[in-house]
């Protein structure tokens, strides 16, 4: 199973280019969350228009899973919180999005959305509870999150401060799920202090952050050889999964 991790695009379109170039090199692609870009000149609703014809597209060529990140957001919620509605649009059967619990390739896949209060954070974790129902599904026993925003740690350094999801430790620490791809925190693998992985207890959790240019800063997760290598401006780093479940 290779999955391609990438978030925090941005409407950079030539970078969502360069994944229809290497798509098909994986059997899923992670897009977790900040399609959009809030101070674009471009309008919202355009580029809305524009990335879920991009989206559809990619998932012809491979499963897709795209969560919501806070740029995402263009709507509200019953209790007037901020979501991110136009990705449910988008779902179908090679794209996963905010709510969906898919099996690729014999893992369990549960994407999140970005939760802007209480009520949109309960539903995060009743998606949860229903989803860990689902875990024989698995014929590897995997089961990955995607989830815009890490934790508290090297994956949510800015440099300056963390920026790290108060909901997401404890949620973990519940489920133990195999891996939780993350985005949001841009500067965390380039920071000294920073990192674009680590763990918590068995749960590897990945961040590539984000580059300018035309090629996304990605990184490439293979659990059947438990390995993952962080591809970026500043090179290539591979890890060793030990204990990947």
């Amino acid at each position: 199973m290779r999955i391609l991790l990438t978030s925090d695009l941005h409407y950079k379109l030539r970078q969502y280019d360069w994944l229809f170039q290497r798509a098909e090199e994986f059997d899923a692609v992670v897009v977790a969350g900040d399609h959009l870009d809030v101070v674009s000149a471009v309008p919202a609703e355009v580029q809305v228009a524009v990335l879920s014809a991009t989206l559809a597209r990619l998932s012809a060529l491979v499963p897709v899973l795209a969560c919501s990140g806070n740029h995402d957001l263009n709507a509200r919620n019953a209790a007037g919180e901020k979501t991110a509605d136009w990705l449910d649009e988008l779902r179908g059967p090679r794209l996963a999005v905010d709510g969906d619990s898919v099996c690729i390739g014999g893992t369990l896949f549960t994407v999140c959305p970005w939760w802007d209060g209480p009520h949109a954070q309960a539903a995060v974790r009743q998606q949860l509870e229903a989803a860990a129902l689902r875990r024989g599904e698995a014929a590897s026993g995997r089961w990955v999150w995607v989830y815009h925003a890490p934790p508290e740690g090297g994956l949510s350094w800015t440099g300056r401060r963390h920026y790290g999801d108060p909901l997401l430790p404890e949620l973990v620490a519940r489920h133990s799920p195999s891996a939780v791809l993350c985005g949001h925190i841009h500067e965390a693998p380039f920071k000294t202090g920073g990192a674009w992985t680590e763990r918590i207890g068995s749960t590897w959790l990945f961040n590539a952050g984000r580059q300018i240019g035309d090629v996304p800063a990605r990184i490439e997760i293979d659990l059947a050889a438990a390995t993952a290598t962080w591809v970026s401006l500043a090179g290539v780093e591979t890890r060793a999964l030990r204990e990947v479940q």
